[in-house]
């Protein structure tokens, strides 16, 4: 049994290995993917913040969707970025005025890859921003990847395929956006000798 079992992994992997990677929600239809783009590219949205711009792996569509469905939020969100000094705030949890937002604020180290965990989560969004040093995240693959304990609290957790994983540096001009189709790892180590960073997480919830 053991044996048919072991075969029967390995051929799934062969066949999950072979199947062309996804990494985040895709949408076919082209009026809406330029019309994101031309809306991100105005940047109303950005309501004064100018000191970073969405990182090159962040679903367009989805944050314009997303901003529609909850203006108020993201309105809020952005303008507690322009106005406020990220670097000089105390580490800890702070709410955004005029919302139900809270961002949190934390100093601390980048890790060996193999003692972050992945997660995703259904019922909110990650806007995380690297306001000090480089933060290297990890994105999975869905078709080699799954789940690795239960989902509670809002995160679940996932096996993957670190081969088939895209990473990319965050550092104080850009920063990440990761919806519930976004599978990713945070606080890996860059190819620095600095792992220090201070970073902010602020969630928004995800609107069907």
């Amino acid at each position: 049994m053991r044996t048919v079992i072991a075969l029967f992994l390995a051929a799934w992997s062969l066949v999950a290995s072979a199947q062309k990677p996804y990494y985040t929600r895709e949408y076919s239809d082209k009026k809406l993917i330029k019309e994101a783009r031309a809306w991100l590219k105005k940047g109303e949205w950005r309501q004064g913040f100018q000191a970073a711009s969405p990182h090159e792996s962040v679903n367009v569509v989805d944050f314009y969707l997303q901003y529609k469905k909850n203006p108020e939020q993201w309105t809020k969100l952005f303008q507690y970025l322009a106005k406020t000094d990220l670097a000089a705030l105390p580490k800890g949890k702070h709410p955004i005025e005029g919302s139900d937002l809270t961002i949190s604020v934390e100093d601390s180290q980048n890790g060996p890859l193999e003692k972050r965990n992945s997660e995703s989560h259904y019922f909110n969004i990650d806007f995380q921003y690297c306001i000090k040093g480089t933060e290297r995240f990890g994105i999975i693959d869905h078709v080699t990847s799954a789940p690795k304990d239960k989902y509670k609290k809002d995160v679940i957790h996932y096996n993957y395929d670190k081969s088939r994983a895209l990473f990319y540096d965050s550092t104080p001009d850009k920063f990440f956006i990761f919806f519930p189709g976004d599978w990713h790892i945070a606080k890996i180590n860059n190819d620095t000798d600095d792992q220090n960073i201070r970073v902010c997480v602020i969630k928004v919830r995800w609107e069907e």
